[in-house]
């Protein structure tokens, strides 16, 4: 499974969301990827941050998070996965619900891959052909 943005940034709270804790809990078996978009995105956050105490300690905690817990690297944006990103942004767009680059980078690598998404922002990926997980929501 691929874990959005949102859900790496939940886990690095000081105290994150007990549904998000115990999906992790739950799912602790299961391979869970990055993307090197997220990976980008959670730097770019930290790039924007002054310098200082806090900005050191997100990045330790990224840099953590990343390398410790998720125990792989993060799956790149390849030429095989641009088909897909096509089929994501055209199926959109023609639906009248753009989408922006990034998630539909992060859609294409989980289409390619066959790995559903692990997000709060649902909706940034419906319409997508992704399966969606919501930890802060009850699974069926």
């Amino acid at each position: 499974m691929i874990l959005d943005t949102n859900v790496i940034s939940e886990i690095m709270r000081p105290v994150p969301d007990p549904r998000v804790v115990a999906w992790f809990g739950e799912t602790a078996g299961e391979q869970r990827y990055v993307t090197a978009i997220t990976e980008a995105e959670l730097l770019f956050g930290i790039a924007l941050m002054p310098a200082g105490k806090r900005r050191d300690d997100s990045a330790a905690a990224i840099a953590r998070v990343l390398g410790v817990e998720m125990g792989s690297p993060a799956l790149p944006f390849e030429s095989g996965d641009a088909p897909f990103f096509a089929g994501v942004m055209s199926t959109r767009q023609r639906a009248g619900r753009p989408v922006s680059v990034v998630d539909a980078q992060i859609a294409a690598i989980a289409l390619r891959r066959g790995l559903p998404v692990v997000t709060r922002n649902t909706r940034d990926f419906e319409g997508c052909g992704v399966t969606l997980i919501n930890p802060w929501k009850s699974q069926p």
